[in-house]
């Protein structure tokens, strides 16, 4: 590659410092967003931008972009020592530039234009450059910076609202209606989040990604919020306003893959660099995709850096960690002889087991209050347990188990659930072996599975009244909570990513009213009341009263506060009234029915017990006391003893 002139002012202008290259090529440096990609600078009085990018196989690169006429001989980079770094002084570049890099391999059979890993702004797709960008933002959201750590304590009620922003709702006239921008989606969502009872959001991966049909998940831009819809100030505008109404934000990230796009990471300069070059390591079956090369020093400081930028620079308060069994194990979805064992001839793939260790050991010794969410499936040990101990560190698990097994058998006639009794009083085995989330989320209502309400059984009536039942059995038990979009207020159709959900239901019929407002005062009732939420990670929260009533699908329970204050959950999972049946409960006087998804409120038929029951002194369940219900069909109760 010729060039008209050499590469000037690198180290003049270079923010990279000798500690800098040494904790990147050792794998410890966790901010390279303010090292590497591009950043303005001044170099003799002339304004321009300084770039830097890691390629330590390439023979020559430099910048091209709309500035120079995408012309690869105008802006050469030097190579900064042996750390395979790149960097050069570009002058008369401006914000909003876009530009790529063009790297030639040493082997010289590779040449290619690459957008940078470090952007923090891009083209909106399809096009696929970077833009130099910066991050300046004046935030307002101090008071909830202030108690974060107060807001997101494992004893605190925890309800997400899980979004994709593309589709949540659309604007405009026309039969094709866009999604709305950042800035537009702020109000709406907040007040959305306010009438569902919801204390965070969780975005869907908003990280640049080309093809919008993966959600997020295949992403390309690490370190640059999708311009689809809007800038990076935009994005911090809508944490910002979240913020400032009260509501913590959690992004979806994805350290487990990334796809083969040619302008993006992989083989990147004519080497396998930030993926594994053995496909059995480096390529997911499951998904087309590469697989991040975690034994890699240099990919570890990208991937620790990606997620603390995200929650410093943009103010997030939670990541949650995609597909982390996929990265755990070396032989995930793959036959034998399709993978590769250990050193210790196991199936642990250890590189990511470290990087998982790390990312969760620098999240919370780096960022006061943050929280990480790990999406695993498998029963892999000690997930959310510290990493002194052994653990992978994260603050919660995801609870595929019981997702799997409630909709299962909520999905069923209930004419059969006595037979599968077991699959929901099972959880209480296990319960409180992780920090745990309870997620129906948005895999569930994807790909021919229908929503939640299509897969409820029985007539109309019956369906609205098993997802209320639903979502107060998912609020009664341990765990955190967590709903997909559109789920709240009981969509017919799954989840279409093109269009927006349907919000004329909510006015064409009360149905769905009524069962948006069922779940919202659940929500507002599991963060008033102590014994539904301090006990959701800690044994003393939870006590069967009966287990054993399989033959009526009934499930009774306590939940307990830490200062000793019980509710009693009653669940009858069938559509007949069940009169006179005698619950033991451990205390005598007066116990007030708080919640009854059977309220005419919310739809249903307004059984009950004319707002609580006198407790006797009548042994049942192990206890001295019972009380003697009226159980609702299809209904999900709750009682609290009168307090002095």
């Amino acid at each position: 590659m010729a060039t008209n002139r050499p590469p000037t002012g690198a180290a003049a202008t270079s923010p990279l410092t000798e500690d800098d290259l040494h904790l990147f090529n050792e794998g410890t440096h966790v901010r390279l967003w303010e090292r590497l990609g591009s950043h303005p600078a001044t170099l003799d009085g002339q304004p321009g931008v300084h770039f830097a990018v890691w390629a330590p196989n390439a023979s020559e690169v430099s910048v091209i972009g709309d500035f120079n006429g995408w012309n690869p001989t105008d802006a050469p980079l030097a190579p900064r020592g042996v750390s395979g770094i790149w960097e050069g002084f570009v002058p008369g570049v401006e914000r909003g530039a876009a530009y790529k890099y063009r790297i030639a391999s040493s082997d010289g059979g590779h040449v290619v234009d690459k957008a940078d890993p470090f952007a923090i702004h891009a083209e909106t797709p399809p096009d696929t450059a970077s833009k130099v960008w910066d991050l300046d933002y004046e935030w307002a959201d101090g008071d909830w910076m202030a108690t974060r750590a107060e807001r997101q304590r494992i004893d605190g009620p925890v309800t997400i609202y899980e979004v994709h922003v593309g589709s949540w709702r659309r604007t405009g006239d026309g039969e094709d209606p866009r999604p709305l921008t950042y800035r537009e989606l702020a109000p709406e969502l907040i007040e959305h989040l306010d009438t569902i009872g919801a204390t965070h959001v969780e975005l869907l991966p908003i990280m640049e990604h080309p093809f919008y049909g993966s959600w997020g998940y295949q992403s390309t831009g690490y370190f640059a919020p999708t311009s689809r819809y809007g800038t990076p100030q935009d994005f911090k505008y809508l944490v910002d306003q979240l913020h400032q109404a009260g509501f913590g934000v959690i992004l979806d990230w994805v350290p487990s893959h990334f796809p083969t796009d040619e302008f993006a990471l992989g083989y990147f300069d004519g080497t396998h660099l930030f993926e594994h070059a053995d496909p059995r390591k480096g390529f997911h079956p499951d998904w087309s995709s590469f697989i991040f090369n975690y034994d890699r020093a240099e990919v570890v400081s990208f991937l620790l850096s990606s997620a603390l930028y995200w929650l410093e620079e943009y103010h997030v308060d939670g990541l949650r960690v995609d597909a982390v069994a996929s990265m755990l194990y070396l032989d995930y979805s793959r036959e034998d002889g399709e993978w590769i064992p250990n050193e210790w001839g196991g199936n642990e793939n250890i590189g990511a087991i470290e990087f998982l260790r790390r990312l969760n050991t620098e999240v919370f010794g780096r960022i006061e209050g943050a929280q990480t969410y790990a999406e695993e499936s498998t029963a892999w040990p000690m997930v959310s347990r510290p990493t002194y101990v052994g653990g992978l560190g994260f603050g919660f698990k995801w609870d595929m188990g019981w997702m799997h097994d409630t909709l299962e058998v909520f999905g069923l006639d209930p004419v059969y659930r006595k037979h599968h009794h077991d699959r929901l009083t099972f959880r209480a085995v296990y319960g409180y072996s992780e920090n745990y989330t309870l997620p129906l989320s948005h895999d569930e209502v994807v790909h021919g599975k229908g929503s939640l309400l299509a897969k409820m059984p029985g007539d109309d009536w019956q369906r609205f009244a098993n997802l209320r039942a639903l979502y107060a059995y998912q609020f009664a038990i341990p765990g955190k909570k967590l709903l997909f979009m559109g789920s709240e207020f009981g969509q017919w159709r799954e989840w279409d990513h093109d269009r927006s959900l349907d919000w004329h239901l909510l006015d064409e019929d009360p149905k769905h009213a009524q069962l948006q407002q069922c779940f919202g005062d659940l929500a507002r009732l599991y963060q008033a009341e102590p014994a539904l939420h301090e006990g959701d990670c800690e044994p003393f929260g939870f006590e069967w009263v009966d287990a054993s009533d399989w033959e009526s699908s009934v499930l009774a329970f306590l939940r307990w506060s830490r200062d000793g204050a019980p509710a009693l959950v009653v669940a009858n999972l069938t559509p007949s009234v069940r009169e006179n049946y005698r619950i033991g409960v451990p205390a005598g006087g007066r116990w007030r029915e708080i919640f009854n998804t059977d309220a005419a409120d919310y739809g249903g038929s307004n059984v009950g017990n004319q707002g609580g029951l006198d407790a006797v002194p009548v042994p049942c369940h192990g206890h001295r006391h019972s009380i003697v219900a009226r159980l609702p069909p299809l209904a999900v109760e709750v009682f609290v003893p009168d307090r002095p």
